[in-house]
């Protein structure tokens, strides 16, 4: 995973639970690049797992519900590190449409080695859209988490219904947008 991944992640736990929190989940967990994370950098996948565990322990908040609320903030902390992939877009489903065909190909131009999940959309109507979403990692609260943190980013009211599909080979979710009546 990208360090900007991990970095991320713990100014989240710092601002949520403080410093005190962000130091105790790495002091408690075992991470082989000592936390000395950069946002360039490569770090094993099992760090963050380290990590979330490890605040998931100490909070009492499921490692699902952190990884949703983690995910609606990087896409808001995403709008403000990379405005250019929001340039022109003006709804959540322009930018996840854009999202694998666009966004990625520009991340795997910067960060060749760059492990990405898949996004696959599929327009159903005017006002639904299907994401499949296909990863090698159990994220799929977080893939929600920033869907979610897109609809909020784009003030709008759109139902998020996931089918969760994996196997213990590959995580295989499929999420329906169905934006609402205002």
């Amino acid at each position: 995973m990208k360090g900007v991944i991990f970095l991320e992640f713990l100014n989240l736990v710092e601002a949520k639970f403080g410093l005190d929190m962000a130091d105790g989940i790495i002091e408690s967990s075992t991470l082989a690049s000592n936390a000395a994370y950069t946002a360039v950098g490569t770090y094993p996948f099992s760090e963050m797992v380290s990590l979330i565990s490890a605040l998931s322990e100490r909070t009492g908040v499921s490692i699902p519900d952190l990884l949703q609320v983690y995910g609606e903030h990087l896409l808001g902390r995403f709008a403000i590190k990379y405005p250019v992939h929001f340039e022109g877009v003006t709804s959540t489903f322009q930018l996840l449409e854009k999202l694998d065909n666009t966004i990625h190909v520009e991340v795997m131009k910067l960060y060749p080695e760059a492990e990405l999940p898949r996004f696959y959309p599929n327009r159903l109507a005017e006002h639904v859209l299907e994401m499949t979403y296909r990863s090698d990692k159990p994220l799929s609260t977080l893939a929600y988490g920033l869907i979610a943190g897109c609809v909020g980013h784009f003030n709008e009211h759109i139902d998020i219904a996931m089918d969760d599909r994996s196997d213990e080979a590959q995580t295989h979710v499929i999420f329906t947008l169905t934006r609402m009546a205002a």
